[in-house]
C-alpha cells in the first residue's frame, strides 16, 4: 500500500469518526434537553403534592375530613444501614438535599458502598426520594416517613446509634 492510499484510507476514518463525534454530540444534547424536561416535570409534581397536603390540612382543620394515615411496611435495618439512614436523616435537616459526596465525607465509606447502603435502604422499604441537580444524585427523605420517624422511631434506631452520628 503507498502513502498516497494510506493518507486516503486514514483521511476516511477520520471522516467517519468526526461524523460519529458529531453524532454523539447531538444525542448527549438530546439527552440533556429531555433530562430538563423531566426534572421540571418533577418539581411541578412537587409543587402539587405540596399544595394538596396543605389543602388536606386546611381540610383536616375546618371539617370533619381525615385523611388516611400513610403505612410503611420496613424490614430491620443493620447497625451499619441504620447509621447511612441517620446520616440521610442528620444532613438533610442540616442541608436539605443530601449528595452521595456528603453521605461518603460523613461516613467514611466509600462510593461504592454508599451507593450499596442507598440501594438495600431503599429495598428495605425505606422512601427515599432522589432528584438530580446538575446531573448529580441527591437524596431525601419522604417527609410523611420523616415525621413518623421523628414521632414514634419506626426503625427502632436505638440513642446510641443516634448519638454516633452527631459526634462530628
Amino acid at each position: 500500500m503507498s502513502d498516497f492510499e494510506l493518507k486516503e484510507a486514514l483521511k476516511t476514518v477520520k471522516t467517519e469518526l468526526d461524523e460519529h463525534l458529531e453524532a454523539i454530540n447531538q444525542n448527549t444534547d438530546e439527552i440533556q434537553t429531555n433530562y430538563g424536561c423531566v426534572d421540571e416535570l418533577h418539581n411541578k409534581v412537587e409543587k402539587i403534592a405540596e399544595r394538596l397536603e396543605s389543602v388536606e390540612l386546611f381540610l383536616q382543620s375546618n371539617s370533619n375530613f381525615i385523611v388516611e394515615k400513610q403505612s410503611f411496611n420496613i424490614e430491620p435495618l443493620t447497625k451499619s444501614e441504620q447509621h447511612v439512614f441517620l446520616v440521610i436523616y442528620a444532613l438533610e435537616d442540616e442541608k436539605g438535599l443530601v449528595s452521595h459526596i456528603d453521605i461518603e465525607k460523613k461516613t467514611g465509606f466509600p462510593s461504592y458502598i454508599v451507593s450499596e447502603y442507598i440501594s438495600r435502604l431503599v429495598g428495605k422499604g425505606i422512601p427515599l426520594i432522589r432528584r438530580y441537580v446538575n446531573n448529580a444524585p441527591y437524596l431525601k427523605l419522604n417527609p410523611d416517613f420523616k415525621r413518623l420517624q421523628a414521632k414514634e422511631n419506626i426503625l427502632m434506631i436505638d440513642t446510641a446509634q443516634k448519638e454516633l452520628v452527631n459526634f462530628n
